[in-house]
């Protein structure tokens, strides 16, 4: 089936004069409540769409806001912010747009935020009276099709687009993930959602036809379709439908993304080969995808990074990796690639496909005790080196549990009341395990967890008329801090620790202490 749809510029300041001032609320939430599974990648999918709008789709940073598992009161007093902003622009003469994206639960006719619920009817209703001239919903949750299931409900990937002015464009655009009557599918192979996915690699760059460096609406909800329903295909949930729906006053073409917006980015050369090209990063995820014809350029937006490309070929795969540096554009050099056999290949979750992994790692730290008395005349402050070993994703994805051993001593001299005490070596012996929570983002994971170690101290005397003394007990604690990823199989850690222990030698004491750390590990 096909329609006619009359659309909206949304352009740059160098394409257009009559430019709009954007905001955007993204959210994502991964729980939907005690009668819903916790879902794994919808506040990935909301943290790409956040970089999309701000570094791609003309979306200051400071107008947007970024919700990870938010309930919806929290949803709508930032929309009511943002409608706030939009209000005080539209008195200053400016034309405005609002962009809303969701990733998360829905169910029973309302999106589902932790324990929350927003009805379809209620989210309609907001949108319809927003204080903005234009307003682009972009839901992916399930059954989200209910929401345009009303009005101007369409499956067909294609519809026409009317040319024209955009300065008097007004009304709404909604796209859905999937019909009223469908699940959306998460694929642990691309790290997110298939609808999300393929809308942010449609947006930086793939879905981009005309080849004029801008991705419209037309040419991303018709990627973003043929893709969603071609990789859902053979699923064991079926066939999944984005959907869309609009009321809209005014001609031209929506146009979501500028490719020109940022001077950095790849550029796939005219005489580079025809075929798919995947982008993977360092995470061995896939970012973007692109189907390049012969002789046509193409250009995929990727932030500043290093990605390792892959075209497939009959009997083997082309893998090269590429730098995009901040601030310049970058040429693809394919005949630089390497052949390899399909063993090798590396996209479609090379890491997240295996199930639970592992890392090992050297560490270096100080540990020191709060009280200042303890830390001079019991238990001294030293440097610490170990070794640890953390088994991911095995009790859940981001989860680590960790298991860890190090090493550390001093020379002091023990303090006697009326004479010079005796030199004596001070060790500690620190072994523990740990379970923590990561929040991955791009490179970045921050962490927070809990840890029990068992401490064994010891003074050796060098005097043999002292005997040497030994404290051995079981400390429980916190740990936070971040991993940071260097390369695909290479990550430094800072972390910080807080521990407890019960002192009873001489008196009842209840002692803490600190650690701070870095940790290189690395993935065999």
């Amino acid at each position: 089936m096909r329609a006619s749809i009359p659309a909206l510029v949304l352009a740059s300041t160098a394409a257009h004069a009559d430019t709009l001032h954007r905001f955007a609320l993204i959210a994502g939430n991964d729980t939907g409540g005690s009668d819903t599974r916790p879902l794994s990648y919808a506040r990935d999918d909301a943290r790409k769409m956040h970089d999309l709008l701000t570094r791609l789709g003309g979306v200051a940073p400071a107008d947007a806001k970024l919700l990870l598992d938010d309930d919806a009161k929290d949803f709508l007093a930032a929309l009511a912010e943002l409608e706030q902003r939009a209000r005080a622009a539209q008195a200053r003469g400016e034309r405005t747009a609002l962009f809303v994206y969701y990733s998360g639960h829905a169910k029973d006719g309302a999106l589902r935020l932790g324990a929350s619920q927003l009805a379809f009817d209620a989210l309609k209703r907001r949108l319809a009276d927003a204080p903005v001239d234009i307003r682009i919903a972009i839901l992916d949750s399930c059954r989200s099709g209910a929401l345009t299931r009303t009005k101007g409900a369409r499956k067909a990937p294609a519809f026409d687009v009317e040319s024209g002015a955009a300065r008097d464009a007004r009304g709404v655009v909604i796209l859905t993930s999937s019909a009223a009557d469908e699940d959306s599918q998460e694929s642990d192979a691309l790290g997110g959602s298939y609808f999300s996915h393929h809308l942010a690699s449609g947006l930086l760059g793939d879905a981009d036809r005309s080849g004029d460096g801008r991705v419209t609406l037309f040419e991303a909800y018709s990627h973003a379709y043929a893709r969603t329903v071609a990789d859902t295909a053979d699923s064991s949930a079926g066939p999944q439908h984005p959907t869309f729906s609009y009321d809209l006053a005014g001609n031209g073409d929506l146009v979501l993304t500028d490719l020109r917006a940022s001077a950095e980015g790849l550029v796939v050369p005219g005489n580079a080969p025809a075929g798919s090209y995947y982008f993977v990063d360092p995470g061995g995820l896939v970012v973007a995808e692109l189907d390049k014809t012969a002789d046509t350029e193409r250009r995929v937006a990727l932030a500043p990074g290093t990605y390792r490309v892959k075209r497939r070929l009959s009997d083997r795969l082309r893998i090269g990796d590429v730098e995009v540096a901040r601030g310049r554009t970058t040429i693809l050099q394919e005949p630089r690639f390497q052949d390899a056999p399909f063993s090798d290949d590396p996209v479609k979750g090379a890491m997240l496909d295996k199930g639970a992994w592992w890392t090992f790692g050297l560490t270096g730290g100080y540990q020191s005790f709060f009280d200042a008395q303890t830390r001079q005349s019991l238990f001294l402050s030293v440097p610490l080196f170990g070794a640890e070993a953390e088994l991911h994703d095995y009790f859940r994805r981001d989860w680590v549990w960790g298991f860890d051993a190090a090493l550390g001593g001093t020379n002091s001299v023990l303090a006697l009341p009326t004479l010079e005490g005796p030199t004596y070596r001070y060790s500690m012996v620190n072994v523990g395990t740990s379970l923590t929570a990561e929040w991955p983002v791009g490179r970045v994971a921050p962490f927070v967890g809990v840890r029990v170690a068992y401490l064994i101290m010891g003074r050796k005397f060098d005097d043999a008329a002292f005997p040497d003394q030994r404290y051995a007990m079981v400390s429980p604690g916190l740990a936070t801090g971040a991993r940071f990823q260097i390369t695909r199989r290479l990550n430094l850690t800072a972390r910080s620790r807080l521990q407890y222990l019960q002192y009873t030698v001489d008196a009842q004491r209840s002692l803490g202490f600190w650690e701070l750390a870095a940790l290189l590990t690395y993935e065999p």
